[in-house]
């Protein structure tokens, strides 16, 4: 009896709670978003002067790329300015999308400086410079199958000790248009002057073909990479704290580097 006169009691207050609205509409307004310029480009050695200028996009715009065709290009080097092409293009072996061009190729020793000035119809102008590295050649690369007939890598090298010295490293299984299978910078602030190894784990099989490749970049490279894996691992992460993309782009937003590396590619064979 107790029991019923308990479930009577409630039944009423269901049905009141039932009958409230518990929804309430809150409006947000949103700052207004200024697009800036944005750039992206590697220069490499024996290739052409390319690059990919847009503009940022305010967080609920369409899903669409933000091109800018009305965009000027200018890579200097030595006193020369070198002008690029408006021509929106992807590179089948890397594919990789650019947006300006030129036949102009990159010729820069290592210690030459490179610019890049952008502007629009806008009036923005967004600028940046790149100092040329020299390539670490890669000295090792080897490998060693478990009992389970799988194998890991290990590439080796030798670091400078009369630098401090930035590193990407990146590994692909048969073409690089792939996504790489192992992709991470790293300084040599503990193994400065030291040979450096980095591994796998067994992620490998027989017959496998891997490309591997050691960029020897910039800091301002390295912090840009860092970053954007910061501001990636924060990306609807309620936890995590807000990361901000380091850019080395005066006026705008991106990254203006040189591309210096060794690459080599293996057969994991028995």
């Amino acid at each position: 009896m107790k029991l019923k006169r308990y479930l009577y009691f409630l039944l009423p207050l269901f049905a009141f709670l039932s009958a409230c609205d518990m929804e309430k509409n809150i409006e947000v307004e949103l700052p207004y978003h200024e697009p800036q310029l944005v750039i992206e480009c590697y220069l490499e050695p024996g290739k052409p002067l390319r690059a990919s200028i847009l503009e940022t996009a305010a967080y609920f715009d369409e899903p669409v790329p933000p091109l800018v065709p009305d965009a000027e290009v200018v890579i200097t080097h030595n006193g020369n300015r070198y002008k690029l092409k408006y021509k929106p293009t992807v590179v089948k072996t890397t594919s990789r999308f650019y947006t300006h061009i030129s036949d102009f190729i990159m010729t820069g020793k290592p210690g030459d400086i490179y610019g890049i000035e952008v502007k629009d119809g806008k009036g923005r102008k967004a600028t940046g410079f790149t100092t040329v590295l020299a390539t670490v050649p890669i000295d090792e690369v080897e490998w060693k199958f478990n009992d389970k007939d799988k194998a890991y890598l290990l590439t080796s090298f030798y670091d400078d000790g009369s630098t401090d010295n930035y590193y990407r490293y990146m590994t692909h299984v048969d073409s690089l248009s792939a996504g790489s299978n192992r992709d991470f910078v790293t300084s040599d602030q503990l193994t400065n002057g030291k040979r450096v190894s980095y591994g796998s784990a067994y992620d490998y099989e027989e017959g496998d073909t891997i490309i591997v490749s050691l960029y020897h970049i910039e800091k301002q490279y390295y912090q840009f990479l860092s970053s954007v894996g910061d501001a990636k691992d924060a990306n609807g992460n309620p936890f995590a704290q807000p990361s901000k993309i380091k850019s080395s782009v005066q006026g705008g937003f991106g990254i203006f580097t040189n591309l210096a590396y060794d690459r080599k590619t293996v057969i994991i064979k028995k």
